[in-house]
Order: structure tokens, then sequence, then C-alpha cells
């Protein structure tokens, strides 16, 4: 075979990330990907009936548009456009009325009622400070000194905290249900250590840069980021599952768009036994069981903040969604999920066809859970929306072990790549300095089973790319 720089294993967004990083440094990168596509995380299919485009997995990004890398590439120029729905979020409550998270910190705080000065002071040290703040949070926490100390450290003070504790500084339901469906997007209880800094990363994201989607869908966003890595002279070989190094073109570093255990697996003996069981011995989280709807028009909301949203949260109060948390990480399906679902067609018109709507839900449930959990999920959106079952023209139910099959990154249907309670967001794989080498000095993990996790983002890629740039190419 050829001789390259590099090899990228995986072309999710984070591998793509990686290569693009190396191509831009003059190197020679192939990227093999063993789906037809690339995208990972972040594909666009027909799922359910033809015209109506869904996204499989990640669907609206306010850590994509909010990355420092991808910020920086001009992928607008491949194809990239974002949609940003009129409100980011809203969290709507059996009464009709909702939280929201609109770009306005004022607009979102004047909907709190009684908390509004509470949630302003509680991000005001922050706001308009993303691109000072991103670059710091979105990295390995022991790799060197942050950019600005005192503005992490700040957020640290507060951050660190449970989302539960964090809820305290809030007196009404609107405002702690707003905050622990925010945390609730990282699978780990209530109660875990830094769930709180979550929550306040993703309200930031929402007054500095929004929550959008990418027009089209998901797979516009990898479309660009393929289309910019084969400007800069990378290659990418779609179709090609990697199962040992063996099948890969000799190069001077290899990198793992992969989960440990596959990494430990492809490179066989290159790793030391003890490192190797390490990564196997990985532990994985909550799966998600996920349902893709064709409806025949909007999703008939109660609460009419609900149909200016591109994101909702179903969860009627931080009880009822701390419980279940809890009722997952007990190995049951809460019997009333909470649920976080997508409506990009109500301001993406080609996603469907005239006058109809794509719509994407899911909810928690035991890593390889496998009965349907479909009717519970429906009853929670009947709870806010009734009628929404005689919408439905064609659902597509996509439980862990189809989550794992469409993606093996996505372990018993793990999408945020690993375990997140107890400090397991912030250090992984393993707790190290540089969480991307291994003690084999071309062998590189660039996954979100890396710092700082799950999400489109392609900071793991990115990290992953500069550690091996430095340590192998002296960059």
């Amino acid at each position: 075979m050829d001789t390259v720089d590099a090899v990228v294993v995986g072309a999710g967004p984070n591998g793509l990330a990686a290569a693009i990083t190396l191509a831009r440094a003059g190197l020679e990168v192939v990227v093999y990907e063993g789906a037809g596509t690339v995208g990972g995380g972040a594909r666009t299919e027909e799922l359910t009936l033809p015209g109506f485009w869904h996204d499989p997995c990640s669907a609206v990004h306010p850590l994509g548009a909010g990355s420092p890398v991808l910020r920086s590439w001009p992928l607008e120029r491949h194809g990239l456009s974002w949609v940003q729905p009129p409100l980011a979020l809203a969290h709507p409550f059996p009464d009709g009325s909702a939280a929201i998270l609109d770009r306005s910190v004022t607009t979102t705080a004047a909907a709190l009622g009684e908390d509004q000065r509470a949630y302003l002071r509680l991000l005001r040290p922050y706001l308009g400070r993303w691109d000072e703040l991103a670059p710091d949070l979105l990295r390995a926490p022991l790799g060197g000194l942050p950019r600005h100390p005192l503005l992490l450290a700040r957020f640290g003070l507060t951050g660190l905290a449970p989302a539960d504790a964090l809820a305290s500084y809030f007196r009404g339901e609107h405002a702690r249900g707003l905050l622990a469906g925010l945390a609730a997007h990282v699978t780990a209880p209530l109660t875990s250590p830094a769930t709180g800094a979550v929550a306040l990363m993703f309200a930031l994201a929402a007054h500095d840069v929004g929550w959008p989607f990418p027009a089209g869908g998901s797979q516009a966003l990898s479309d660009a980021m393929a289309s910019l890595l084969t400007s800069l002279g990378g290659t990418i070989r779609t179709g090609h599952p990697v199962h040992d190094l063996a099948g890969l073109p000799r190069a001077r570093a290899y990198l793992f768009d992969t989960s440990p255990e596959q990494l430990a697996a492809i490179a066989g003996s290159r790793l030391p036994p003890r490192h190797a069981a390490r990564l196997r011995r990985y532990r994985h989280g909550p799966g998600v069981f996920k349902v893709d709807y064709a409806l025949s028009g909007p999703v008939p909301w109660t609460a009419a903040a609900c149909r200016r949203a591109g994101t909702v949260h179903l969860g009627s109060s931080r009880d009822d969604i701390s419980a279940a948390l809890r009722s997952v990480r007990r190995g049951s399906a809460p019997p009333r999920p909470f649920l976080i679902t997508a409506q990009p067609s109500l301001f993406d018109p080609a996603r469907a066809p005239a006058g109809s709507h794509v719509f994407w839900v899911y909810c928690q449930v035991p890593n390889g859970w496998r009965p349907d959990h479909t009717v519970a999920i429906e009853a929670q959106i009947e709870r806010f929306a009734p009628g929404f079952r005689d919408l439905v023209l064609a659902r597509t139910i996509t439980a862990p072990a189809a989550v794992a099959a469409r993606n093996p990154n996505n372990v018993g249907g793990d999408i945020a790549a690993g375990r997140c309670d107890r400090f397991r967001l912030i250090f992984r794989p393993t707790l190290a300095p540089v969480p991307y080498a291994t003690p084999d000095r071309s062998l590189y993990l660039c996954s979100a089973a890396t710092p700082p996790g799950p999400g489109v983002h392609g900071m793991c890629g990115y990290h992953a790319a500069t550690t091996a740039l430095r340590r192998v190419f002296g960059k």
C-alpha cells in the first residue's frame, strides 16, 4: 500500500475535524469510513416516507455553531448555512405556559417571572464572552493553562455543582424545569457533578450563538466538512470498514474516531496489554430510544411558544425530569420519559413535502434496552400536544440496538460515547493529561470518548490532531 502522513478511521464530525486539521498543516491525509456516506452522528436520510428528510442522530447544533474550530473554517463556502428558529427552545408545562430560551437574555428572563433577576445574575458574567469561554471549556481539563483562567474559574465555581444544586438559585418551577431540561442533554443524573455546567453552557450558547440546525439537515454540515477536506488535498474512502491496522496504508500517525474498545481491537498488539485492557473496560452510559415521524401538519402544541421553537423539551417539572433519569440509572425505562424533540421543517420547508413535517424525538433508556417504548413516548407528547397521534403519517422507531448498528461508536445506544456521571464527562477515556494519546506514539483517539465529549463540535478531533502534530510531526 501507499505510504501517507496520517490515516483517520471514522468520518464523523470529529474524524473529519482531525483530518482537516492535519491537512491544513500540509500533511497527506486519508480517511476511512465504514458506512457509505460521511457523517457518523450527523447524517440526514429519508427514514419514513419519500421526501421526508430526517436526522437519524443529531439534529440541532448549538455547539456546532459555537465551536471554536468549526467557526474558524470557511464551511459556508462549501455549502453550509445555518437556520436559526425564532426561539432556540421552549419548555412547556401542563397548564399551557412555557419557559423559553430566546436569543435575548432579557426576553428569556422575563418569561421566568419571579426568577427573572436570578436568571440574569446567573448568566450575566458570561454573556457576550462565548468566544473567550468556549475554547477553555471545550478542551482537556489537564491540557495546560487556560487562555482566560479567571473567567473559567468563575464559571467552574458555579458550573461544577450538580444541576439539582444549581436549581436552588430559583424559586419557581419554570426556571427549575428549564435548567433541569438543559442539564438532561448529558446522560447523567441531575445530582451528578458538572451537570450545572452543561445547563449553563447550553443557555449561554442560546444567547450568544443560538441553537441552529444546518439547512437541509445535519448531513449538510458533514458534507461541508468533507468538501473542505478534499479541497485541501485529503482523501475520503467510504464503504471501507477497518478491522485491523494491516488493512490500512503505512502512516506516521493513525487517529481513531471510534469507541475506545474499537481502537484496542484494531490496534491489536501495538498497544501494551494493560492500556488495551483499560480501553476495553471503558464504561458506557444510557442508551436512547428514538422515534422519527412524518406528520401531516405541525405538532398541535398547547403552549404557543412551542410553535416558534426549533427544540422542545417535554418534562412537566424538575422533579419529573429527575425521576425519569433516576429510573434509567436503576435499569428501567421511565413510564413518563423526559423527551428532547426537534421540529426543523417548521423553519426549513425543504425537509418535508408542502404542508407536511418531520418531527424528531428521543428519550433515555438503559443501555441495550430492548422493549418498545413508543407508547410511553407518544403519551408524553399528547400531554402537551393533544391530537398529535392523528397527524402521524409514518414513524421509524430506533431502539438502542438499532442506534448501535447505525453507528458502532454508540455502544448499546449510548450517543454520549461513554458514561457522563461522576466527572466521567470531563475525564475520559482514562484520567490522563493528554487523553488523546496512547503509549504507541503513532496511535491517537479522536472520538467523543475524549474531552470535551459528546456534541457535534469537532473539538475532540481537533485536539487529537494538534497532539499528533506536536508529537509526531513537530508542528
